[in-house]
């Protein structure tokens, strides 16, 4: 049976949501029983309990104790205690179908959406008449992407103002704070492109190519002022907090992924905190940012938050199962980029439990010769990219959970969805 440290780890979901980096525990006498709002846990490592719990569907059991017993929520910090091997130990059956709403989330934010990328090509154009800074600025803003940051964060937004006043109608604000998250994405990507030396993005020559490592970066860091300027625009001390959290996540994010850990619990720590920081707080923070600016109390505006937290980390661990599994072609860059990059993802992590050899591999980022190759015919034996889509369904699962709590509306419908389409994505 699995343990983590000396004490025995149960995974009852609180119901209580509960805010990024709080490392809340709620101490308990008798076993943890099975999550009322149907989140499959992750643990094996279970505390026996009276016979009605045994018959409950348990992962797994463990010998009960006198002793206080630590459980953890799932949905809160998954980077705390959360190991490839306790995480591997879940069962693997698909848990629950998703519901049907005939509801095209793209559709229903069409005229949102339509003037995203011409918005935000007038206000950089606004701040510099260097048309060669502009070019470069504007690279990615050709209208080619998935647009998921903007497109779920207006959805939010309509959707926290009809849960609260009916009212179908988009504050400028609101609007303002979509087109500030594609932005600071984006010059997340300018900067990964220089990182990490990448020839392809979005199905064209990445902007490194195009240009020398100088001026590329001189453009990332321009679209990140414009974007800090627009923050300052909206002259709400709440929202300029949660919005500046989103930078330092992005710039500690990408410090922890050149860096590796010895061991399999920290290393599948390392990971999720990782894939947080450099992924999921932007969705997070962004959405809880539109409800602030609607006037949501902080229970309301925390369902926002947690519901961009989840879709934010199944979008990265469906990212990483792309990888081992999708075409250069449909993905529009190259595969297997992870591996060769000397990062291990959470297939990788996943695969480990049953060939322990990756362990060596990983510690020296896959750069002997044949350690690409050979990891990823690992990762394709194990079941490591079963149980990445699993906990990725996990998490869709929970964010649509979250965003059936907010009255029903195309746009609360269209966030189940959303959930749906970041889970089952092909790209």
């Amino acid at each position: 049976m699995a343990s983590v440290g000396s004490s025995r780890i149960c995974a009852k979901v609180q119901d209580k949501l509960c805010q990024w980096g709080q490392y809340t525990f709620i101490r308990r006498k008798s076993a943890c029983v099975r999550s009322r709002i149907g989140y499959q846990t992750p643990f094996r490592a279970y505390l026996q309990d009276t016979q009605a719990q045994s018959q409950s569907t348990l992962v797994g059991t463990a010998t009960a104790s006198t002793a206080t017993s630590a459980c953890w929520h799932p949905c809160n910090r998954p980077e705390v205690a959360g190991t490839a091997r306790t995480y591997g130990t879940m069962r693997t059956h698909q848990p629950g179908s998703l519901p049907e709403y005939q509801v095209d989330p793209y559709t229903v934010m069409e005229d949102d959406l339509k003037d995203v990328y011409e918005y935000i090509r007038n206000i950089l154009r606004q701040n510099t008449y260097q048309d060669n800074l502009y070019e470069i600025a504007t690279y990615y803003f050709d209208g080619h992407g998935k647009a998921i940051r903007p497109m779920v964060s207006l959805l939010m937004a309509r959707a926290i103002n009809y849960h609260m006043y009916k009212e179908k109608s988009l504050l400028s604000s609101q609007r303002e704070v979509a087109m500030i998250s594609e932005m600071i994405h984006t010059a997340s990507l300018v900067h990964d492109d220089v990182i990490d030396q990448s020839d392809f993005r979005r199905g064209k020559p990445s902007v490194n190519v195009m240009w020398n490592h100088q001026k590329v970066t001189m453009a990332g860091d321009f679209i990140l002022a414009v974007a800090s300027m627009m923050i300052a625009r909206l002259r709400n001390n709440d929202v300029t907090s949660v919005l500046s959290q989103v930078v330092t996540d992005l710039v500690q994010g990408e410090f922890m992924q050149l860096g590796s850990k010895e061991t399999e619990n920290e290393r599948f720590a390392h990971y999720l905190t990782k894939t947080y920081r450099k992924t999921a707080s932007l969705m997070a923070n962004s959405l809880k940012s539109v409800s602030i600016l609607a006037g949501a109390e902080e229970q309301l505006s925390d369902i926002s938050y947690q519901y961009g937290r989840n879709l934010g980390l199944a979008f990265q661990l469906v990212d990483d199962l792309l990888d081992f599994v999708s075409s250069a072609e449909a993905m529009g860059k190259p595969t297997a980029t992870d591996l060769k990059l000397g990062l291990a993802t959470a297939p990788v992590l996943f695969a480990c439990e049953k060939y322990p050899e990756l362990n060596p591999m990983i510690m020296r980022r896959f750069q002997e010769p044949g350690d690409v190759e050979k990891a990823f015919e690992l990762v394709h034996k194990s079941r490591g990219l079963e149980q990445t889509q699993f906990l990725a369904k996990q998490h869709c699962q929970e964010a649509m959970r979250l965003s059936q709590l907010l009255k029903e509306s195309p746009y609360q419908k269209g966030l189940v969805v959303t959930a749906d389409f970041v889970l089952n994505r092909m790209k």
